[in-house]
């Protein structure tokens, strides 16, 4: 099995359904309203496991109940979570309003996830028993890079989800191996809305980079090949909240069973469609049995 460590953030998500999301200075009525266990840390720790993979994840909680429900949630879906602090205070939380087209808008309150600023002693020793480090941004990153730098030293592959975009220091892209832009993070990094011109433009820093691009599927690009674009299922979207940390887990169980990209990326995206079928984030990832079915289709 593949073993994967996750560095990142766990929140509650607390979710509001609308038929249309809300402008500015607008008030709409909802019709439902849930909380459910997320952060793109958890989010990405869940998928892996899922997919078939033996999961560990770094982060922390707060001293409340999200905090409880959070290391439960992790820990039934098979994720070891000796490495999740437990920290005085509120835990992470997610603002989320989704719409009937299945689109969503989120504000990330960070709480727990603001203290994970550094590795604490055992950290290092777990990621560097891992076939894989995942990384996102919803933690400080001084700790992102510590992760990566640590992977680096140990020769770990490292996955970069860069979200929420932001701009990304040197030692961090030198210490990535491979980048999991969505085409709105890709253009925040580069400056170019076209994928393929951003996907190009990010081999300068990276050696691979998938973009990925909704319903569209991904598009994947390394120094010395040819970019490869490979579709996703079509299907229709309930809640795509989630959808790009389904993508990212199970990619990360593909390649360390050294699938070859191009089947990777289309075991990931199986995932992930099966995902935007179903309410919620955590709640929605799909079972390797699931992915295996939905790709053999």
């Amino acid at each position: 099995m593949t073993d994967i460590v996750v560095l990142g953030s766990t929140n509650m998500d607390l979710v509001a359904y609308v038929e249309k999301a809300p402008q500015r200075g607008e008030t709409v009525t909802g019709r439902q309203f849930r909380t459910i266990p997320g952060g793109k840390g958890a989010n990405q720790a869940i998928a892996a496991a899922h997919a078939g993979a033996t999961v560990s994840v770094i982060g922390a909680v707060g001293n409340d109940a999200f905090g409880s429900r959070l290391r439960s949630t992790l820990e039934h879906s098979g994720v070891n979570t000796d490495h999740l602090r437990t920290v005085e205070g509120p835990s992470g939380t997610a603002h989320i309003v989704v719409d009937d087209e299945g689109g969503n808008a989120i504000v990330v309150v960070p709480g727990a996830n603001g203290t994970v600023d550094h590795l604490v002693p055992g950290d290092e020793g777990l990621i560097a028993s891992a076939d894989a480090l995942l990384l996102q941004l919803e933690i400080p990153l001084a700790a992102v890079v510590a992760g990566a730098r640590a992977a680096r030293a140990h020769g770990v592959r490292t996955l970069l989800t860069p979200a929420p975009a932001q701009p990304l220091p040197a030692e961090l892209l030198d210490a990535t191996d491979l980048l999991l832009p969505n085409e709105h993070e890709a253009a925040a990094l580069t400056g170019r809305t076209d994928p393929h011109e951003a996907a190009l433009a990010l081999l300068d820093s990276v050696p691979e980079v998938v973009v990925t691009l909704g319903a569209a599927g991904s598009l994947y690009a390394a120094r010395g090949t040819e970019p490869l674009t490979v579709p996703a299922p079509h299907v229709t979207a309930v809640d795509s909240t989630g959808a790009g940390d389904t993508f990212a887990g199970a990619l990360a169980v593909a390649l360390g069973e050294e699938r070859p990209v191009s089947e990777a990326l289309a075991w990931a995206a199986a995932a992930a469609a099966l995902s935007v079928q179903r309410a919620g984030a955590s709640a929605s990832m799909p079972y390797r049995s699931e992915i295996d079915r939905q790709y053999a289709s």
